[in-house]
């Protein structure tokens, strides 16, 4: 791993590691999975998020971010590609 990379360690020992951005303009979530299923995986992942904090409606992808960002201390980037790793992989990443 380098300096433009970000590496989120998961529960199950593994690592999820992509590209740093500097600037994200689009933080619309590209999900495979319901987000009903995602935001259960999420919270197996981190036991403490609340439903209250993973409340999401689509078009509303930065309220999300910004109050996982804050609960998570992760980067809006670093979230929403944990969110997409989760959703892409059928729960394989949680």
């Amino acid at each position: 791993m380098n300096a433009t990379q970000v590496q989120l360690p998961l529960r199950n020992g593994a690592d999820i590691v992509f590209p740093r951005e500097k600037h994200m303009g689009n933080y619309k979530l590209q999900l495979t999975r319901s987000w009903e299923e995602v935001k259960e995986d999420l919270k197996e992942n981190n036991i403490y998020l609340t439903d209250e904090d993973l409340d999401y409606q689509p078009g509303e992808e930065d309220q999300l971010l910004e109050r996982l960002e804050r609960k998570m201390n992760k980067s809006k980037a670093e979230i929403k590609a944990l969110i997409e790793s989760i959703s892409s992989n059928e729960g394989k990443a949680s």
